[in-house]
């Protein structure tokens, strides 16, 4: 995608990468929450606070080089400005471009292994329904020590779709995959609009890598994060709808 400039209003902990995990919120530990920010990482959140679950720390995956959101394309700013809406602490984890699971796994390891990863007793994710990637988060959790989470697995996602806007969430769509979604989708609000214009074979939730949002109002923020919408371009087989801090 392209570049980002930080921001100094959120606790940001430098790490090095996200994705993650399963089952019930039972224990008493805190919990880590994979962070992309979108609409899904959004709901997930809301769904363990309503479970009285403590959130300590939000991890996200940053590319070297871009300074933003690993393939959402998200300036690593407005994650920032959002993460800090939240309340929750932001862990950074940097990895080069077109990363080989190698160097990713290495630098996941040295994340949990660091404050404040070391202190969870399970990472969460906001994965629906695809069951090799549940396997690959729950594996990886296993060796880290840490239970894993996905608060709104098997969930219907049309219905989920239609939560995540009825209860006032606001939303754009940052990326997408043009084999599988026209590229006039991208930059729209993810509204009720939105999801009649859908393609029927199209996952409402995007859940199949069609598309990407950016969360930027709703429930689980305590203010709006301010966007514009920028250029949209094709890269590397997407397409990226830049976003641009407003104030």
């Amino acid at each position: 995608s392209v570049r980002s400039s930080p921001v100094s209003d959120t606790t940001v902990v430098s790490a090095i990468e996200p994705s993650v995990l399963s089952v019930q919120p039972h224990q008493a530990a805190p919990v880590g929450l994979a962070w992309s920010g979108g609409k899904d990482s959004a709901l997930a959140l809301q769904a363990l606070r309503r479970d009285g679950v403590e959130v300590s720390a939000l991890l996200t995956t940053i590319t070297e080089g871009y300074d933003r959101v690993s393939m959402h394309g998200v300036r690593r700013e407005l994650v920032r400005r959002q993460a800090a809406a939240t309340g929750v602490p932001l862990v950074e984890v940097t990895i080069p471009p077109d990363c080989v699971n190698s160097v990713y796994e290495e630098r996941m390891a040295a994340a949990f292994a660091g404050s404040p990863l070391d202190e969870i007793g399970a990472m969460a994710s906001g994965d629906l329904f695809l069951e090799d990637v549940r396997a690959y988060r729950e594996q990886r959790l296993v060796g880290a020590g840490k239970e894993a989470l996905f608060p709104l697995w098997g969930r219907d996602t049309e219905a989920l779709a239609r939560e995540f806007v009825n209860e006032g969430f606001e939303a754009v769509v940052c990326c997408l995959d043009p084999r599988k979604l026209d590229a006039s989708f991208a930059g729209r609000p993810y509204d009720a609009d939105f999801l009649v214009d859908l393609p029927d074979d199209v996952d409402p939730c995007g859940e199949r890598g069609e598309f990407h949002t950016f969360v930027h109002a709703g429930p689980v923020l305590s203010k709006p994060v301010s966007i514009a919408v920028g250029d949209v371009v094709e890269r590397c087989g997407f397409v990226f709808c830049d976003l641009v801090a407003r104030d």
